[in-house]
């Protein structure tokens, strides 16, 4: 069984366990207050695999399970027996660095809370993106844009949104995921900048 396999039933198992008891829920909830004066820091990692909702934990995990996949793969070419140690090393970074900003900003606020693999996935997404920039990614199946341009548009939106009040997302959260998972990806595999930038020159958009 793959390391993505196992990372999606780990959250499908605690979302769950979430859904049935929301007081479980919100002690494993990303909570400010509560991990800065009360020391609870493991909510920095648990977050990552709760979820409000089926469809919430239902798209992070679909998403997670066709990008994951591949970057498992990549790992594995590159590390070898310990790539499958360097990929959930990665997603687990991803969730809790990805919280930090939120971390600090809502320090005062005690009724501030964040759940979700989003964080962890945006790295996942975005390691996949920089080793194949020109690959299509679809949105709702028909839809389809080289990676490399989802992924700028992504993060203008993103870090647009993070500056704005306008609905319960963690925009920022999203943002720091994708630029982790970019520059651990770099950090690992620093001639992944290269191969980048080449196969951006040669891509054709006409085919």
């Amino acid at each position: 069984m793959s390391w993505t396999i196992i990372i999606i039933i780990a959250n499908v198992v605690v979302s769950y366990m979430g859904f049935q008891n929301h007081n479980l829920q919100y002690k494993l909830t990303m909570n400010p207050v509560a991990i800065l004066r009360h020391g609870q820091w493991y909510r920095v990692v648990t977050s990552g695999f709760i979820h409000s909702n089926w469809a919430h934990l239902g798209f992070n995990m679909f998403t997670f399970y066709f990008f994951g996949r591949l970057v498992e793969q990549i790992f594995t070419a590159l590390k070898g027996d310990l790539g499958g140690i360097y990929f959930v090393a990665f997603y687990l970074l991803g969730i809790v660095i990805s919280d930090l900003p939120s971390l600090l900003k809502h320090k005062d606020h005690p009724h501030y809370n964040s759940l979700g693999a989003s964080g962890g996935v945006a790295a996942v997404v975005f390691c996949s993106i920089l080793f194949f920039p020109t690959n299509d990614i679809c949105l709702y199946g028909f839809l389809c844009i080289p990676g490399f341009i989802l992924g700028a548009l992504y993060l203008i939106y993103s870090y647009t949104k993070g500056k704005q009040i306008s609905d319960n997302v963690n925009h920022d959260a999203h943002l720091i995921g994708a630029v982790f998972g970019l520059v651990f990806s770099v950090v690992m595999e620093p001639r992944v900048l290269a191969s980048f930038i080449q196969q951006i020159s040669e891509w054709n958009p006409f085919g």
